[in-house]
């Protein structure tokens, strides 16, 4: 391994950025690591952190390959990590004209982002894998809507509503009919994911066409994230229980040893043909069974946690990109916890104070 490396993180204006940058910078190998930063934005909050910033364009331009393999070669970059869905679709795709020109990309092959993007392709492999994953059904109006809903058990119980490919928590709504009393006026925050059939499909029919979206079983129960990373000589998952969660980020998290989401992790990322460092979320049901939510086929957001718990996830991805395979991993996950916290950024005459 060199003493030094340039790394370019995709998406520097998400929330992960931080903990990316902390993992790398924290390596175990002590290589010095310097960071060049994209944003679609001009002032993605990520680029305070890096050595280098540069506004790109939208990965579905027809100039963001070209450009931001011209933007490797200026800035020396020895490895892409791509950080937001919808840049890895892209960049997998044109990962051969990235190593051609000297720079690999921390991304797995088209064929396999593209099922783990897809959350309607992934519980059917759940399902032929023989893995729990939440009943469901896709829709393609609203009357296939009202009829999937109704067969999960719409009324009387929740269902969730969500698209097969989508970013974050965009699209995602859970269905209930359930009236707010004054308790629960004065005692919750309004989060807007609850919302009911007749209003989802007013919001819905206001636009062209319609949206194909997926009906599933409404999961109750504690919510987890897996850290994983699968290579050529070794593998490794570490769960965390994702205590508390704001817009779908997590803010409080606990590394937890749990031998079915560890193996479930690994054994369906290995059949979809992931790669480096990626991640799933599971939910737990009614009987405590954990079921699928999604996969993550790149960086999570709070990745960096699997740091605390005795394995730098991240770093073991950059090594197997660059070839130089991971041999051996922890035989044991460390106790550890990772929270958020609220802080910010002044800016003064061209100087940033955190605090």
């Amino acid at each position: 391994m060199r003493d030094e490396l340039t790394i370019l993180l995709t998406g520097a204006g998400a929330p992960g950025t931080r903990g990316a940058l902390y993992a790398l910078r924290h390596n175990p190998d002590g290589v010095r690591i310097r960071t060049v930063g994209t944003d679609l934005r001009p002032d993605g909050i990520g680029r305070l952190w890096l050595d280098a910033f540069h506004q790109v364009d939208a990965p579905e331009a027809p100039e963001y390959v070209g450009s931001l393999l011209a933007l490797c070669q200026s800035e020396g970059v020895d490895l892409v990590i791509p950080q937001t869905t919808r840049e890895i679709a892209v960049l997998a795709r044109h990962k051969q004209a990235f190593a051609a020109a000297g720079v690999p990309v921390m991304v797995a092959d088209a064929a396999a982002i593209d099922l783990a993007n897809d959350k309607g392709r992934l519980l059917e492999l759940f399902g032929r894998l023989g893995l729990p994953y939440p009943a469901f059904h896709p829709t393609r109006s609203p009357e296939e809507l009202r009829a999937a809903a109704a067969e999960l058990g719409y009324p009387a119980r929740p269902v969730a509503v969500k698209p097969p490919v989508s970013n974050g928590m965009r699209g995602f709504r859970i269905l209930r009919e359930e009236a707010w009393d004054l308790r629960r006026f004065l005692a919750e925050k309004p989060t807007g994911v609850e919302i009911g059939l007749e209003e989802l499909l007013a919001i819905l029919s206001r636009g062209d066409g319609w949206p194909e979206l997926l009906v599933t079983e409404y999961l109750p129960g504690p919510e987890y994230s897996v850290d994983a990373f699968l290579g050529a000589q070794a593998a490794l998952a570490v769960p965390r229980l994702r205590r508390e969660i704001r817009s779908g980020i997590s803010f409080a998290n606990e590394v937890e040893y749990r031998q079915d989401l560890m193996e479930t992790t690994l054994a369906v990322g290995r059949a979809i043909g992931l790669r480096y460092a990626f991640g799933f979320q599971y939910k737990l049901d009614e009987a405590g069974t954990a079921k699928v939510l999604e996969c993550n086929p790149r960086l999570q957001g709070t990745m960096v946690a699997s740091l605390f718990g005795g394995v730098n996830v991240i770093w073991m991805g950059v090594r197997e990109a660059l070839g130089e395979p991971v041999a051996e991993v922890p035989a044991e996950l460390t106790p550890a916890s990772f929270l958020r916290y609220w802080g910010g950024i002044g800016l003064q005459g061209g100087k940033a104070y955190e605090i």
